[in-house]
């Protein structure tokens, strides 16, 4: 079977830039997935595209389907002859196989014998189905919005002007969104902007390139790269280079030529944080810093052109360049105008949420709950209710409006030019900390309470609607502030109890529709979002069954019998206890009650049981201050030790003894041996 290289090209009007992977993308699976189910075997699938093309080669395509034998069942034998000549159903169905009846074969089932018929059915050609798994792909692909263009009735995201279909050196006869498949593909639009014929399949990397095109998505984002990085090293700069804008700007060139421009010193008196919004946001360029990591007055821009003279490219870009610079800087001088204290008042008239009033209201109740949170862990109760009360009127900023990234960042700005206390002012920027999780928390302990309380208002107040996200919808993103708020409470080794921090959080919201059990739901959901968390560090999700287990509301505390679990699961000791406590768990729940953990010594009568008791005695001892002390790895290390007397005791104590009495006792000590591991964790749940 004969095997070649495979193109498609849809040739486009420019396609929006944060769309261009993913659609390039779909495309290739969509052809993969297509010859899968066609049963054509290929090769390497790569996707390539241009703000101007989406295109896939697909490597080693097979040029046909394979061959299959194909097995039809007819009538039973019985009801096929009769008195040794065929009957009607037999000359039927030999005619349905366009043969006699005497070149039918015998199928033998587990239900009989049966007229059957064999035959070699040859695959279909390769450019036959072609076709149709090229329509599928492209209907299949997640196009943010149609379009149509001229008279034609056919709609894709941008008016399509060309289509190459090449199965090696050979055009697939296709139509594909009105289009005639062909060779001919275009180059850059002013480089080269004459037609250019593809000779083969293979030569199209080649052929693009030489006609002032870098089609290979990676190879372009990296080409941007290292221009990128070799300007700045002329001007004896750092470039910071955003991933996401190497890829935003990757889908605006095809023929990316990097170039410096600069704008003028005193933009630099604007805070770094807005100029380099401004650039990015509005002008797509990357940003330069000086060996003191501060901003210095140049910018690089990429172009999709490579001028006879950049001058006057690089002249243009600062052109345009310095208004919107002037923008930040005006936008930034008149917020500077008002304190951000006078702004408290407009909050009122921005909403947070419709059942859970304004901003205002918001504030208010955050500022309770921070002032709380920071007399517990050792703030300054009064700075975290100011700067509960400023958190969001940098919301109404000039500048945020026009830059919402900037949030946090210009209330630190604006709070330190009115002379709030430093801690303050630090909080109004690090209440957004961790954006994720392994972001950075809070510094300050003013920062720390208003970051948690935040969170905590936007949980119980979303929850006590009825809002509560599901599988697939979180539009108040309550996971991620779960996530937040324990990584906070964890991080930062802050021993609050969540449960208390929920009520009090609950009670500043005035009226919740579904008030009844709150505190427990929201509680239950935020500490199942240590399955994640536990993930993240690298621990067992049967770990974490056995932790959560427990009713366990201190979240440093979860992690750290996490991580003491963690280890002890490890232990040559872990297997056999966890079996052992699961054994204990299945006797003392057929039991129908309580069983008190009170051994009575008198009551032990043979040598092992005695062992057991004892070595519980000793444990309990040296363990008792270590659990006061959450030092659950160690007081694990020392329950570990009773392995031994445990496996004795099964292996040679009848528990259910005849006499009640005695069979009450060695229940009492199970359920002792039990106690001890339940003050970290349920271990039986690691035998899962």
């Amino acid at each position: 079977m004969a095997a070649t290289t495979f193109l498609l090209e849809l040739g486009v009007e420019e396609l929006p830039p944060q769309a261009i992977d993913t659609l390039s993308d779909a495309l290739a699976d969509g052809l993969r997935r297509g010859l899968d189910e066609a049963d054509i075997a290929f090769g390497a699938v790569t996707a390539y595209a241009t703000p101007r093309r989406l295109a896939v080669q697909v490597r080693d395509l097979a040029d046909k389907q394979p061959d299959r034998e194909v097995e039809r069942r007819g009538p039973a034998l019985a009801a096929a002859f009769k008195e040794g000549q065929p009957t009607k159903a037999a000359e039927g169905f030999a005619r349905s196989c366009g043969v006699e009846v005497g070149d039918l074969i015998h199928l033998e089932t587990a239900k009989g014998t049966w007229l059957g018929y064999r035959e070699r059915q040859p695959g279909e050609a390769t450019t036959a189905l072609l076709p149709g798994i090229v329509d599928k792909a492209i209907a299949a692909l997640p196009v943010p919005k149609y379009m149509r263009w001229g008279a034609s009735r056919t709609e894709f995201t941008r008016p399509v002007h060309w289509l190459v279909m090449l199965y090696g050196r050979d055009v697939v006869a296709a139509e594909v969104l009105g289009l005639p498949a062909g060779r001919t593909t275009r180059g850059h639009r002013f480089h080269a902007p004459e037609s250019l014929e593809l000779a083969h399949a293979d030569d199209y990397l080649t052929a693009l390139e030489g006609a002032w095109v870098l089609a290979d998505r990676e190879q372009r984002r990296e080409r941007i790269r290292e221009q990128v990085l070799a300007e700045a090293e002329v001007q004896e700069a750092t470039a910071v280079i955003d991933e996401e804008l190497l890829t935003e700007v990757s889908g605006l060139v095809e023929w990316p030529v990097a170039l410096t421009g600069s704008f003028d010193e005193r933009f630099l008196e604007v805070p770094p944080e807005c100029l380099i919004s401004s650039m990015k946001a509005n002008q797509k360029y990357f940003h330069l810093l000086d060996d003191q990591g501060r901003l210095k007055p140049l910018f690089i821009t990429i172009a999709n052109i490579d001028s006879r003279d950049p001058q006057q490219v690089i002249a243009g870009n600062e052109k345009v360049i310095s208004p919107r610079l002037a923008d930040a800087a005006f936008f930034f001088d008149t917020d500077r105008k008002r304190p951000l204290a006078e702004r408290i008042p407009g909050l009122a008239s921005v909403l947070f949420q419709q059942q859970l009033g304004s901003l205002a209201d918001k504030a208010h109740r955050n500022a309770a709950v921070a002032a709380f949170i920071a007399g517990q862990i050792g703030g300054d109760m009064g700075h975290a209710r100011r700067a509960a009360e400023l958190a969001k009127c940098d919301l109404v900023t000039e500048m945020v409006l026009e830059f919402p990234e900037l949030q946090g960042i210009m209330g630190r700005y604006y709070a330190t030019h009115d002379g709030e206390p430093a801690d303050v002012a630090q909080a109004l920027e690090e209440q957004y900390l961790p954006r994720f999780a392994a972001d950075a928390i809070p510094a300050t302990r003013t920062g720390l309470a208003l970051a948690l309380a935040d969170r905590l208002d936007t949980l119980t107040g979303i929850f006590g609607i009825g809002a509560r996200p599901t599988g697939t919808k979180d539009p108040f993103a309550l996971r991620r502030a779960s996530i937040g708020v324990l990584n906070i409470l964890v991080k930062g080794e802050l021993d609050l109890d969540l449960r208390e921090l929920l009520e009090l959080a609950a009670a500043q919201h005035q009226e919740l529709p579904y008030a009844e059990g709150l505190v427990d739901e929201v509680l239950g959901y935020m500490l199942d979002r240590f399955r994640a968390w536990a993930q993240d560090e690298g621990i067992e999700a049967e770990v974490y069954l056995a932790v959560r287990a427990r009713p366990v509301t201190r979240p440093l505390d979860f992690a750290r019998r996490l991580r003491a679990v963690h280890t002890f699961a490890r232990r040559e000791e872990a297997a056999a206890l966890a079996a052992a406590n699961k054994r204990v768990s299945n006797i003392l729940a057929k039991q129908g009650g309580e069983v008190s953990p009170a051994v009575d010594a008198g009551l032990l009568g043979e040598d092992t049981e005695k062992a057991l008791a004892e070595a519980l005695a000793a444990c309990q001892d040296r363990v008792t201050p270590l659990f006061a002390e959450a030092r659950y790895s160690d007081a694990l290390d020392i329950l570990a030790g009773l392995r031994e007397p445990v496996d004795r005791f099964f292996d040679e104590v009848m528990v259910m003894a005849d006499d009640p009495a005695i069979r009450a006792n060695r229940l009492a000590l199970l359920a002792a041996l039990q106690a001890l591991f339940l003050e970290v964790a349920d271990i039986a749940l690691l035998q899962q």
